[in-house]
């Protein structure tokens, strides 16, 4: 007597996908993004002025010397948009020329 499909469903496995198998990786929230990048990062500040500062801070293992405008929201200073960061190549350069700057300004 031949075999009913829903017997044949029930003895084999095969439809049943391998065992081993994850489950899909979950969506990270803003706020444990924003974590990480902090924990991944070491940073050293000086002011210039109020809203301009100077940091030296470490991304993706190389470290920078960024020069940026702050700006105040809720009591915190945030970094703007207005800034550059320099390799520590760049910023030896721009060390090389500051006399040649000095001069041309007449200082």
């Amino acid at each position: 007597m031949p075999k009913s499909k829903k017997e044949e469903s029930s003895e084999s496995d095969s439809d049943s996908g391998p065992e081993d198998r994850l489950p899909p990786p979950t969506k990270k929230s803003k706020e444990s993004n924003a974590n990480s990048k902090s924990k991944g990062s070491t940073e050293t500040k000086w002011i210039l002025e109020k809203q301009r500062h100077v940091t030296i801070s470490e991304f993706r293992g190389r470290k920078l010397i960024d020069i940026r405008e702050y700006y105040e929201k809720n009591g915190e200073s945030l970094p703007g948009k207005k800034g550059i960061s320099l390799s520590i190549t760049q910023w030896k350069k721009l060390l090389e020329v500051a006399e040649e700057i000095n001069k041309s300004l007449g200082e």
